[in-house]
C-alpha cells in the first residue's frame, strides 16, 4: 500500500490518498435481485377498458397484479393516445411489496402497443366490437439498463405475434419469457446491466434539441422539483427521461426507491467511503459521493404517469417527482401538479415557481461550458445517423457528452465543498468571495441545493475535504467575454434560419410580383375591351340621335352660343353646369369616362360628317403617306388626332391601341374637360347630347353656333 499527499494551494490543506484496490461502498448493481422477468399481455376491451389477459413466468393460478397490488398495470402499458400510432413504447415503475426475504423495491416495465384491424382476424370473438384490437405484450423486470437490447427484441416479438392474426396462439410469447429467464438464471441479463449501456433517445439528440436548456433540466433534477414532462408520442417522452437521469454519473444503476415514495432503501445502505484508488473509475465516483440520489424518501420516477395515479402525485407524502404523461388534461392543470413543465411536443419549458426561475439562472461560465457542447454535437451532426458524429472521432460522440457531464457534476460537488469551507472559515480567511468557485455555478442554485434531500446526502456521507481530491473548479470558469459574446449571437443567428427565411421571402415576392403583373395585365385588357364596347354602344346611339334631330326638323340656333335642338334645351359656352345636376369635385376616373365619351360622340359625328367612312382606307388629298392599311386587323384600329389641335391643317395620326387607350385614360385625368387641355381648341363639329345612360356624374350640352362643345364640371 502506498499513500500519496496532495496539497491544494487555496486552504494548504492536506489531504491523505490511500491508492490501494477496494470495494466499492456501493455495489454496482445494488437492486438486481432474483426476480424473473414476467411477460404479460394487455388488451383494450371495448367495455371495461384496459385489462390483464394473461401471464407467462408467474406460478400457476397466481396473477402478479393482485399478488403485488398493481391495479394501476393495465393503463401503464396502454397510454393515452397509443391508438394514433401503429408501435408505441410505454416505459414506467412498479413497486413490489416487502415480502419474507426481500424489502420493498422498484420493477420496471416496458410495453409495445399494436393494433390490427378487427375483419383481418382469422377468428373473430364475440367480445371484439371494435373496428381494431388494441394490444400491448409487457415486460416486467428488475432494471431498466438492459432496455435498451429488451426494446429491440419486444419490437419483434409483438410485430410476429400480430402477424399471426390469431390472438389465442400465445406459443411465441412463452417462448420469449422463457429465453428472458434462461438469461436471467445465466447470469446475462446482469452482465449487460453492469455495462455502460444507456436507454433512451441518445444524448447527442438531446443535446441537438434542446442546447443549453439541456443544462437547465440537469440543475434542475439536482434540485428535486416536481418536474412534468409532456409528449403527445409516450416513446419519445419517456425516452428523454431516462436520458436526462443517465446524465447523472450512476443514478440508472440505482433506482431501487424511484417507484414510491415510502422507499428510502438506499439511504440505509449508505456509508462513507474511506479510501480511494485513483485509477479505478467506479471507487472515485463512490469517493466523490455519487450517484447523487435524487430519487429516495418523498420522491418517485414515473416516465409514463397515466391519469389514475395523479392521486399519489398530490398526496402530502409526495415531496419531487419526475413523471411523464400524454394526456393535455395535466396541461391546464400544470401550476397544481408541477413548479416545472417540459413541452417536447414544442421543445418548451415553462418554469411556474419563481424562485425555481431564478435559481436555475445559467451563470458565463455555464453558458460557456453548454455551448461548446453543443458547439462540438452540432459540427459533427448527421441528420441520417444522429447518434453517431459524421467525422466518426471522439468528439462529439455520446461517449465525450457523458464524460463532459461527469467532468462538470465532479467540479460541482468539489466546488460545493470548499464552499461550505469556506463559509465555515470565512473569519481567518480573507477574499473568500473572489476565490469562491461555486460561484460560476451560481450561488443562488447552491443554496437552493442545500435545502434538498440529495444533498443532505450526499454531504453527510463524504468526507470535508472533498476538494482535495479533485479541484474545485468550474470546467470553464471565468466571467463574460466578448467571445461569449459573439459565440451567443452567432448561434442565435443561426436558430434565426434567417437564410432559409430570406429565400422564402424571394420566393413569395417573386410570385406576388408575377402574381401583380398578370392581374394588372388582366384588368387593363378587360378595361380596354369594355371601353371599346361602350365606344361602340355610344357611335351607335349617336347615329340615332342624328338622325332623329334631322326627321324633326325643328332645331335652330343662334350665333351667341344658345341652342335648341328640339326646344327643350339650352346653353352658352362659358363651361358652367348646373350645380344640381353636377358634382362638386369629379373624381379622375369620372373626369376620364366623360372625356372618352365625348371624345367617341365626337369621332362618330366626325366620321359621319367629314366622310371618314367614305375615305376609309384611302388617302387624303395632299397627304404624302402611305394609304390606310386594309387588312381586317388593321381596320379595327381608330385614329387619334396627336396635335390636340383640330384646325391645324396637318394632323398626324396612329392607330389606337392597347397602350394608346392607357396613355389616353392617364392625360384625361388631369384635365377637366375635352377641348380645354394644352391644345386649347374646340371642336369643329357639333356633338350630339351626351347619353345620360353614360354620364357618371357630369352633364353636357350641344353647343352648335360655335362649331364645338364643351364638357361643363
Amino acid at each position: 500500500m502506498s499513500t500519496d499527499r496532495i496539497k491544494v494551494p487555496p486552504n494548504g490543506v492536506e489531504f491523505k490518498t490511500i491508492l490501494s484496490p477496494i470495494t466499492p461502498t456501493i455495489p454496482t448493481t445494488p437492486f438486481l435481485t432474483s426476480f424473473t422477468p414476467l411477460v404479460t399481455v394487455v388488451g383494450f376491451h371495448h367495455a371495461r377498458g384496459p385489462e390483464v389477459e394473461s401471464w407467462f413466468g408467474a406460478e400457476e393460478g397466481v396473477d402478479p397484479a393482485v399478488k403485488y397490488g398493481w391495479t394501476l398495470l393495465p393503463f401503464m402499458a396502454l397510454s393515452d393516445g397509443a391508438h394514433a400510432s401503429e408501435e408505441d413504447f410505454s416505459y414506467f415503475t412498479l413497486l413490489r411489496p416487502e415480502t419474507e426475504h426481500e424489502p420493498a423495491t422498484s420493477l420496471f416495465g416496458i410495453s409495445c402497443t399494436r393494433q390490427l384491424d378487427s375483419s383481418q382476424l382469422i377468428n373473430r370473438p364475440a367480445d371484439v366490437t371494435r373496428s381494431t384490437v388494441q394490444k400491448a405484450v409487457v415486460v416486467i423486470a428488475d432494471s431498466p439498463q438492459f432496455f435498451g437490447m429488451l426494446r429491440q427484441r419486444l419490437s419483434v416479438v409483438t410485430q410476429a405475434w400480430f402477424a399471426q392474426r390469431e390472438f389465442t396462439d400465445v406459443e411465441i410469447l412463452h417462448r420469449f419469457q422463457e429465453s428472458l429467464a434462461d438469461e436471467k438464471s445465466r447470469g446475462i441479463l446482469q452482465e449487460e446491466a453492469q455495462r455502460d449501456q444507456y436507454l433512451g433517445m441518445s444524448l447527442r439528440e438531446l443535446i441537438h434539441e434542446f442546447k443549453w436548456q439541456a443544462l437547465v433540466l440537469l440543475k434542475c433534477c439536482l434540485l428535486q422539483p416536481k418536474m412534468l414532462f409532456f409528449g403527445s408520442r409516450c416513446d419519445r417522452l419517456c425516452m428523454v427521461q431516462f436520458s436526462l437521469i443517465s446524465l447523472i454519473p450512476g443514478l440508472i444503476r440505482n433506482l431501487q426507491d424511484c417507484a414510491d415514495p415510502e422507499l428510502n432503501n438506499h439511504e440505509k445502505k449508505l456509508a462513507q467511503a474511506t479510501s480511494l484508488q485513483s485509477s479505478n473509475r467506479n471507487s472515485l465516483l463512490t469517493f466523490m459521493g455519487l450517484p447523487l440520489q435524487i430519487f429516495g424518501k418523498g420522491s418517485m420516477f414515473g416516465p409514463y404517469t397515466p391519469l389514475q395515479q395523479l392521486d399519489l402525485l398530490a398526496d402530502v407524502g409526495t415531496k419531487s417527482y419526475l413523471v411523464g404523461s400524454t394526456n393535455s388534461l395535466l396541461l391546464q392543470q400544470k401550476d397544481r401538479y408541477s413548479d416545472i413543465i417540459i413541452n417536447l411536443d414544442d421543445n418548451t419549458i415553462n418554469i411556474t415557481s419563481p424562485s425555481l426561475k431564478t435559481a436555475l439562472a445559467l451563470t458565463a461560465a455555464d453558458r460557456r461550458w453548454i455551448d461548446n457542447l453543443t458547439h462540438a454535437v452540432n459540427d459533427t451532426w448527421d441528420e441520417s445517423n444522429p447518434s453517431t458524429p459524421k467525422t466518426m472521432q471522439y468528439a462529439g460522440s455520446e461517449e465525450y457528452i457523458r464524460a463532459q457531464f461527469e467532468a462538470y457534476i465532479i467540479g460541482l460537488i468539489s466546488s460545493v465543498k470548499f464552499h461550505n469551507y469556506l463559509t465555515t472559515n470565512a473569519a481567518a480567511l480573507r477574499n473568500t468571495a473572489e476565490s469562491d468557485p461555486a460561484v460560476d455555478f451560481g450561488i443562488d442554485w447552491v443554496d437552493a441545493w442545500a435545502r434538498t434531500e440529495n444533498y443532505r446526502m450526499w454531504d453527510a456521507h463524504t468526507d470535508t475535504n472533498l476538494f482535495s481530491v479533485s479541484e474545485p473548479r468550474h470546467p470553464c470558469a471565468g466571467g463574460l467575454t466578448i467571445e461569449d459574446v459573439q459565440r451567443r449571437i452567432a448561434e442565435q443567428v443561426k436558430d434565426l434560419h434567417l437564410d432559409e427565411r430570406l429565400a422564402q421571402g424571394r420566393d413569395i415576392l417573386g410570385r406576388n410580383f408575377a402574381a401583380g403583373r398578370e392581374k394588372a395585365s388582366t384588368m387593363l385588357n378587360r378595361l380596354y375591351n369594355d371601353m371599346e364596347q361602350m365606344r361602340e354602344a355610344q357611335r351607335r346611339r349617336a347615329e340615332e340621335a342624328a338622325k332623329a334631330n334631322g326627321a324633326n326638323g325643328n332645331g335652330n340656333s343662334n350665333g351667341n352660343g344658345n341652342s335648341n335642338g328640339n326646344g327643350n334645351g339650352n346653353g352658352n359656352g362659358n363651361g358652367n353646369v348646373d350645380a344640381a345636376r353636377a358634382p362638386d369635385t369629379p373624381t379622375v376616373s369620372s373626369r376620364a369616362s366623360a372625356y372618352m365619351a365625348s371624345w367617341t360622340s365626337w369621332a362618330g359625328e366626325k366620321r359621319k360628317n367629314s366622310g371618314w367612312g367614305a375615305s376609309w382606307g384611302k388617302k387624303k388629298a395632299g397627304d404624302q403617306t402611305a394609304s390606310m392599311p386594309t387588312s381586317p386587323i388593321e381596320k379595327d384600329y381608330q385614329f387619334v388626332n396627336m396635335m390636340g389641335s383640330r384646325g391645324n391643317s396637318t394632323e398626324a395620326y396612329r392607330p389606337m391601341t392597347q397602350g394608346s387607350f392607357s396613355e389616353s385614360i392617364l392625360s384625361a385625368a388631369d384635365s377637366d374637360r375635352p377641348g380645354t387641355g394644352s391644345s386649347g381648341a374646340d371642336a369643329s363639329a357639333p356633338l350630339t347630347q351626351y347619353p345620360r345612360e353614360f354620364d357618371d356624374g357630369f352633364h353636357e350640352e350641344s353647343v352648335v353656333g360655335n362649331g364645338g362643345a364643351k364638357l361643363r364640371d
